[in-house]
């Protein structure tokens, strides 16, 4: 089977290799779309993601789905559950999942991802995928999840306003479940044109381009939002995100830094009195609740996606991520 492998910084490789065996209560999955998002972006980049780093080479990979090859669920399309929390720590035990220690994450060294034609995935991870998905959105429906989980963090409620600062495929869904969820006005930024343009699309009322590494013009004079979203990693989101929301309000910090460090003007967010959040990743239930709101109609998955790969030309298709060229890249692994 035909397998895509990080050796290093910037230097991805195809391989041909044995199928895996699945172990007990495994199933084996033939991949159908898998999606490229930040941290992939990380780890091609830096070769690491904090002081994790690629030690040999491994299989990034973790917004998927596929077909059940084999089994008494032979042919059922599944999305992939990237995590598999162990259960039993404190934060498992205190509905925490997602803060597990212990964690096996698919596409995260050292757990190989979904960058191959075939895995092997614990069964009750991967998630049956109603007809109302179709094709390579399953490979959507991780990302959704991520935006789910920071919503919930920031407290959000019916008639409030917000910021969300980047516009990449995490932003695009912040706005997309804030506007199905009621928000009042939404406010957004980002440094790309096609990405500004997808945000208008998406839900926002009010998208202004921003520098990267800079302020938005006249950021100051903004009207206050009650939650503000940092979706780009980068300090100016940030500090855009302290500036505009409102005083005792909320800032969800959901992307990675390049790095491993962020700053801004703590004077600025201890006047206000301000709440900031680190999300990370996203809870068992809301994969779920992803699959419901895009099963329903209330959440669309349309034109997202933007570039499709067969896995051959994984190594073109991170060049095309380095770029940001689009919206959402998706490897084709069984195509």
């Amino acid at each position: 089977m035909d397998v895509l492998r990080l050796h290093g910084a910037g230097d991805i490789r195809l391989h041909t290799e044995a199928e895996p065996v699945p172990g007990p209560n495994e199933e084996l999955v033939r991949m159908t779309a898998v999606g490229l998002c930040g941290s992939d972006l990380h780890w091609f980049e830096d070769g690491g993601i904090g002081a994790d780093r690629v030690q040999e080479p491994f299989v990034l990979g973790h917004e998927m789905g596929g077909v059940i090859a084999g089994g008494d669920r032979d042919g059922e399309r599944v999305v992939v559950e990237p995590a598999n929390p162990c259960g039993d720590c404190d934060a498992c035990m205190g509905g925490n999942n997602n803060l597990c220690q212990r964690v096996e994450f698919c596409g995260h060294y050292p757990t190989a991802g979904g960058l191959s034609t075939l895995i092997a995935w614990p069964r009750h991870l991967l998630l049956p995928v109603p007809d109302s998905i179709t094709g390579d959105e399953v490979a959507l429906l991780e990302p959704l999840g991520i935006a789910l989980h920071a919503i919930d963090l920031s407290k959000f409620e019916v008639g409030m306003t917000a910021g969300v600062y980047g516009c990449g495929p995490i932003g695009l869904f912040l706005i997309r479940v804030l506007r199905a969820a009621g928000a009042g006005r939404i406010h957004a930024t980002d440094p790309l044109p096609h990405r500004r343009k997808a945000a208008s699309a998406s839900g926002a009322d009010e998208v202004r381009h921003t520098d990267t590494g800079g302020q938005p013009e006249g950021v100051d004079s903004w009207g206050p939002v009650d939650v503000a979203f940092d979706a780009s990693g980068e300090d100016a989101a940030i500090e855009t995100a302290l500036r505009t929301v409102r005083t005792g309000g909320r800032v969800v910090i959901v992307g990675i830094p390049p790095g491993d460090r962020s700053s801004f003007p703590a004077s600025l967010a201890r006047e206000r009195g301000l709440t900031i959040v680190l999300s990370r990743r996203m809870k068992a239930h809301h994969m779920h609740r992803a699959i419901e709101l895009v099963d329903r109609g209330t959440v669309d998955l349309d034109e997202l996606i933007t570039a499709r790969f067969p896995i051959s030309e994984g190594p073109r298709a991170f060049d095309q991520l380095v770029v940001r060229a689009g919206l959402k890249i998706v490897i084709n692994p069984s195509a």
